[in-house]
This record gives C-alpha cells, sequence and structure tokens, in this order.
C-alpha cells in the first residue's frame, strides 16, 4: 500500500517556536473528550469562525519544534475532527512527533515551510518526491524523507494497523 499525497489549503499557520499544541483548544480542555465538542474548541481563541472555515484535507504549519511540552491527545483529536489532514512543520517536538504518527497521523518536516507558504495556499506533499508543493506560488520545498517505520505506521493508519499488518506478514513466512 503507498502513501497518498497529501493536498489541500493552508488552514493555520503556527508561527511560534515550541508551539505547545494544548493551546489549540485551550489547555482548560483539554480533559474534554468528544470529538464534536473538540472540533468547536480548536482555534476558537485566535478564530472564532476557525471551525466554519477549514474544509477536510486542510493542512497546518508549524515553526521549530512543533508539539513542545507534553502534547495532549484532545486537540489534535479536535483537528482530525474537523479533517485536518496533517501538519507540516518545520521540526517537530519527538514525542509530539511519535505520538502523532502512532495515531495515523500524518506529519511532514520541512525547513523553509514558514517562509514558503501563505494561509490558504493550495499545496501538496508528494511522498515518492519528498517534496512540498505550493501549487498557489509554484515554490517547491524537500521533506525530510520518513523513516521506513513510520511511513509504514502512516500506511497502515497508526500503530494498531501497522501491528495487525506486522503479525499477518509474520503469520504468513
Amino acid at each position: 500500500m503507498a502513501l497518498a499525497n497529501l493536498r489541500g489549503r493552508v488552514a493555520w499557520i503556527f508561527e511560534e517556536e515550541d508551539f505547545d499544541v494544548d493551546q489549540i483548544i485551550g489547555v482548560k480542555n483539554i480533559k474534554i473528550k468528544n470529538p464534536t465538542e473538540l472540533a468547536k474548541l480548536v482555534l476558537h481563541a485566535e478564530e472564532p469562525e476557525f471551525s466554519n472555515k477549514v474544509k477536510p484535507g486542510d493542512l497546518l504549519i508549524g515553526n521549530h519544534n512543533f508539539g513542545y511540552g507534553h502534547p495532549h491527545y484532545p486537540p489534535m483529536i479536535g483537528m482530525r475532527q474537523l479533517g485536518i489532514g496533517g501538519v507540516v512543520a518545520e521540526s517537530f517536538s519527538p514525542g509530539y512527533w511519535r505520538g502523532e504518527i502512532a495515531m495515523g497521523f500524518p506529519q511532514v518536516a520541512c525547513a523553509g515551510i514558514l517562509k514558503a507558504v501563505n494561509r490558504w495556499d493550495e499545496i501538496e506533499v508528494n511522498w515518492s518526491t519528498n517534496q512540498v508543493f505550493n501549487l498557489t506560488s509554484g515554490e517547491k520545498l524537500q521533506i525530510e524523507p520518513l523513516s521506513d517505520g513510520d511511513r509504514m505506521m502512516l500506511e497502515s493508519g497508526g500503530l494498531v494497523g501497522y501491528l495487525h499488518a506486522r503479525n499477518e506478514e509474520e503469520t504468513r513466512t
């Protein structure tokens, strides 16, 4: 199974370095479990109509060390509920990266992405060429290739799918 390219609009640009994803819904809301309720809270403090402007497949852009801190799952559950397709960032906090890859949520490390996009630009992440294309401006950037394990985890929809696929493969041999 090949990993499908990501294609969507730049729904939000997180310019702050060391961005703590808990701020996406507000720290006071991290105990909420309902995905629909979480989706309504996404970036509400920054832009109250954000959840109404997002389309399935839209992407987020982050600065260096995106996801820093002790990330909790509710903010990203809200993002996935809205249909956000993934995050392209200058770099990621290792704990955040690992947790979201394990959930099957695409993450793309791309040096220079902050200067290469504007909000609402249409972009595409091409996994086979390891590039991000800004379809609005024509600019393209190289991305850090995924490790084999991360690629397989995303192709399988996350850790659970990955473990099932490995088990099936081992059973056949």
